[in-house]
């Protein structure tokens, strides 16, 4: 008697799993759209070169993987429900999105980062970062971009964290080893105080004594290690403590404190009256900064995103506009 191997029958009315993850592929999603667009089951296998069961079955399974119904049986033109209209909708975000990463991938492979990202001290004008950001785009690179706002030591704690590939405006004197840094020049300040504040009426050069008799406005250290480090505060002085450079002009041009100001943000504004720079004993502040990165393994072969930074950090007129360009910020 010949003998016969039996094997598992799983029937179409009982879809075998598949997890919801496996569900969202793009052929399924290619199947759900294509029964959608030709309004039944069979249209769609005769499009997909299927028999009609097999179709009914994959739908079944994406079904069941979802644990919603995607199309209306009760009508004789297969509808999607609110939930099928839902999949194929984000789902076309799905399939565009794999095609831009694959992409992407195709474009890293050749030496771009797939992320770069910058940390900005407060000193940095956002126009011109801005405009930069611009000018990378432009040349197509696969690149995603990632700005980080930090401030006094917080913005080289990002590079030296590894939180981002360069920072601009770190003291030129604090980078230690294992980076690499380049001068991007001298930032000036002033004392500045708003014409309403009680020191513009003040005839005389400012003394500390003067200057801790009111509130002064600082900017938050961004570090996440410590209290961080302050400039120009005095023992007992009341601060009024803020989180970026824009917020300490505002507070000092609203007359709720004073403080030292970067001279390129401050000028529009004190040549508009709105501002009013008074001389201390301490004399002008000036501060020498940078820019840092750190230098990855296979520079050579890639990290062309960096080069493109770099090459442009050259420019001395890029430099003196990332320190001084504060008026379209």
């Amino acid at each position: 008697m010949a003998s016969f191997k039996i094997f598992e029958h799983k029937h179409p009315q009982m879809p075998a799993p598949i997890s919801a993850r496996s569900a969202l592929s793009a052929e399924n999603l290619a199947l759900v759209e294509a029964v959608s667009r030709l309004g039944s089951m069979a249209a769609a296998a005769r499009d997909l070169g299927m028999v009609p069961s097999a179709l009914t079955y994959r739908i079944r399974q994406i079904e069941d993987a979802l644990d919603v119904l995607l199309f209306d049986r009760s009508a004789r033109r297969a509808m999607l429900t609110p939930a099928g209209e839902e999949l194929l909708r984000a789902g076309e975000f799905l399939l565009n999105e794999f095609d831009a990463v694959a992409r992407r991938v195709k474009r890293v492979a050749t030496g771009w980062e797939p992320q770069f990202t910058i940390a900005a001290d407060a000193l940095i004008s956002r126009a011109t970062l801005f405009e930069l950001c611009e000018s990378f785009y432009a040349t197509g690179a696969p690149t995603r971009l990632r700005l980080r706002a930090e401030t006094l030591s917080g913005t080289l704690e990002a590079l030296q964290n590894g939180l981002a590939d360069i920072a601009l405006g770190v003291a030129a004197d604090s980078v230690g080893p294992g980076l690499q840094a380049a001068p991007l020049g001298t930032a000036g300040f002033v004392y500045a105080v708003a014409p309403h504040h009680p020191l513009a009426r003040v005839a005389a050069t400012l003394t500390e004594e003067h200057m801790r008799q009111h509130r002064a406005v600082a900017v938050a250290d961004s570090t996440q290690r410590g209290r961080g480090v302050s400039h120009n505060l005095l023992p007992g002085q009341d601060v009024l403590t803020v989180p970026t450079m824009q917020h300490k002009l505002e507070a000092q041009l609203r007359g709720l404190g004073a403080g030292f100001l970067p001279t390129a943000l401050a000028q529009p504004f004190i040549n508009a009256g709105r501002l009013v720079v008074k001389p201390v004993q301490q004399g002008e502040r000036s501060f020498r900064v940078a820019y840092a990165w750190r230098q990855t393994r296979h520079a050579a072969d890639g990290a062309r995103a960096l080069r493109w930074w770099l090459d442009h950090l050259k420019h001395a007129g890029t430099r003196e506009a990332l320190l001084n360009n504060h008026h379209q910020s």
